[in-house]
């Protein structure tokens, strides 16, 4: 029989990549981490881990058994979530968001739950999505409201993620610039090659290598001054003449002095969704779901 404790030991390695950092989080020695991981493939008879001088790298089976790891984590944090709750008095929902989705798109949606479901005890964390999405697998939020960019969702019908997905639309990245500047009149979209030479503010790192992907198939090399983390930052250094910025829709503040156009198509954008929990049940799941139905009425408004 496969060992839970271990397989809490392998999942740590897991998703450290490394015996020593395990064994901090665990507060054990690196060797103790080893001997507990050799101890389940002994049991289970086939390697979970390969081990090499650049960390630790997970088999097949390993796979299988942290998958496993994830579900039993997410079930046990379910069950102590609603053990708790049997003596309070509200029922708790936690709820994950990305920031510009937070100041944007879930305060609608709010308004009316909390003012039907008034004995909620809410909590909302503001996470990217990989931190969200994960928080929902292991049980430690109720409902994320997070984006990927270009290529699959986060999760399928079937697959072994452990969520349910929900699109709720597209957030196209749009050209904020001074309105002084010449490509800031007309209404329709512009094409990169007119903003060649221009100095480039991206408001968010990660949407940096949808961006050069997209000027290189535009044959426009960038120059980019600042690749920022906070929305209103990079508006703020265009408004002071720094550079123009690329900003996505929700994340845009609205300044008089400047204007925001679209990208031609096909323009780089960001895939939102809403991820539940397949695992979760009770009081809780059904407020998430309450809540989701709400989120999809706001965004298709």
């Amino acid at each position: 029989m496969i060992d839970v404790q271990r397989l809490a030991v392998l999942r740590e390695v897991a998703r450290l990549g490394s015996f020593n950092q395990a064994a901090q989080v665990l507060h054990c020695t690196p060797s103790a981490v080893s001997q507990q991981v050799a101890a389940l493939e002994r049991g289970l008879g086939a390697p979970a881990v390969e081990r090499s001088t650049r960390g630790v790298t997970l088999t097949e089976a390993g796979r299988l058994l942290v998958e496993a790891a994830d579900a039993i984590a997410a079930e046990l944090a379910d069950t102590q979530q609603r053990i708790d709750r049997l003596a309070a008095a509200r029922t708790a929902l936690t709820v994950a968001t990305f920031a510009s989705a937070g100041r944007r798109l879930l305060p609608g949606a709010l308004a009316g739950f909390l003012a039907e479901h008034p004995e909620v005890e809410l909590t909302v964390l503001e996470d990217e999505p990989e931190e969200s999405l994960p928080a929902v697998r292991a049980g430690r939020a109720d409902l994320a409201l997070a984006y990927h960019f270009d290529g699959p969702p986060p999760a399928r019908p079937g697959d072994r993620s452990g969520l349910d997905w929900t699109p709720l639309g597209t957030d196209p990245l749009r050209v904020v610039l001074p309105r002084a500047h010449p490509a800031a009149t007309g209404r329709g979209p512009l094409h990169l090659a007119e903003l060649a030479g221009e100095r480039w503010i991206l408001g968010c790192r990660k949407s940096a290598a949808q961006f050069a992907g997209y000027a290189a198939l535009a044959g426009v090399e960038l120059r980019v001054c600042c690749t920022a983390t906070d929305y209103e930052f990079a508006q703020s250094l265009v408004h002071a003449g720094a550079g123009i910025a690329l900003i996505p829709e929700i994340g845009l503040t609205r300044h008089p002095d400047l204007v925001d156009r679209p990208l031609a198509e096909p323009g780089p954008r960001r895939h939102l969704g809403l991820a539940l929990s397949r695992r979760r049940r009770g009081p809780s799941a059904r407020l998430a779901e309450d809540l989701a139905a709400r989120l999809e009425m706001t965004t298709r408004r």
